[in-house]
């Protein structure tokens, strides 16, 4: 292949990469502002420049072939290079502009970050924020995300990291349930209270318990559970039961009395528990509106703690 054809298959390569992400033409047309034929036409000339196919094409769905998801790789490497050469723009300038992308657990982007974004967009004006707010672990060198919050002992040893703050969980009522159930003084007797808990499998019933060289499992019940930690406040708030919450969540409920801790010589162990790290590929440019953004994150948890 010549380098002329190289260089005018650029962006079939795109959109073929857009298709793929998106699961159909349709789909990857609406992202792009082209027709779905448009995007068809493109990939078919790629096929055709590459000798192979791509895609099997049927009325319900697109497969890869070998070919295509050895293609649709190094189409991901260039596309992304792409990103890293217009972030060079950004690196050079001493005026932070242009969008921030940051995925981020749903419960610690409400609570902990949200708060802080306000006074950010007010001081950097030519700076907007995506706050991309999901459970699921986001790919930053697979899909356009600038930086990602996670919480875990462990960073993948893949991405470059800074350390924002620990995490702890608790497990709290409000006094007036406490004052008609009895306050638990082991986590065995959790065993007879209702419970609020995640609810997303089994496993979410039985909750793991530190203190010192000592660890158990309690398995717990209730009648009501929910998977957003915000939900299972406002059912301890309404003496519901007793709840596992993150301490972020409970905090303000926490100081004002609404709520009370239990079990406080326990340490109570959960997979959300550990250290809130912000992440990023360690070869991405630091562009100026990122380095805003983590250092107002940053400020802004050290003033809060």
């Amino acid at each position: 292949m010549s380098m002329n054809n190289q260089l005018e298959s650029l962006p079939d390569m795109a959109v073929f990469a857009r298709v793929v992400d998106a699961g159909s033409f349709s789909g990857a047309a609406r992202q792009l502002g082209i027709t779905p034929s448009a995007a068809s036409r493109q990939v078919a000339r790629l096929e055709g420049v590459l000798r192979v196919r791509l895609l099997e094409r049927t009325t319900r769905k697109l497969r890869l072939t070998v070919a295509g998801a050895a293609a649709f790789s190094r189409c991901q490497d260039m596309v992304a290079a792409a990103r890293e050469v217009l972030a060079l723009s950004d690196t050079h300038t001493t005026t932070p502009r242009g969008l921030v992308r940051v995925s981020m657990p749903k419960a610690f982007g409400r609570l902990v970050i949200h708060p802080l974004m306000p006074l950010f967009l007010r001081q950097y004006p030519e700076v907007d924020v995506q706050l991309v707010i999901t459970d699921r672990m986001v790919d930053l060198f697979e899909e356009a995300i600038d930086l990602a919050i996670r919480i875990t002992d462990q960073p993948p040893p893949s991405l470059a990291g800074r350390q924002l703050m620990q995490i702890r969980h608790l497990v709290c009522a409000s006094p007036s349930y406490l004052a008609e159930h009895g306050v638990p003084r082991h986590p065995r007797d959790l065993a007879q209270h209702s419970c609020l808990y995640l609810g997303e499998n089994e496993l979410d019933r039985h909750w793991r318990f530190g203190h010192g060289e000592e660890e158990l499992t309690v398995k717990v019940n209730g009648r009501y559970s929910a998977n957003h930690s915000e939900v299972r406040l406002e059912g301890a708030l309404q003496s519901l039961g007793i709840a596992s919450l993150p301490e972020f969540t409970a905090r303000a409920s926490l100081a004002s009395g609404e709520l009370v801790p239990v079990l406080e010589d326990w340490e109570h162990l959960t997979n959300y528990a550990g250290t809130a790290w912000l992440l990023y590929p360690p070869n991405r440019f630091l562009a100026a509106k990122l380095r805003v953004w983590i250092d107002h994150v940053v400020a802004g948890l050290e003033r809060a703690s």
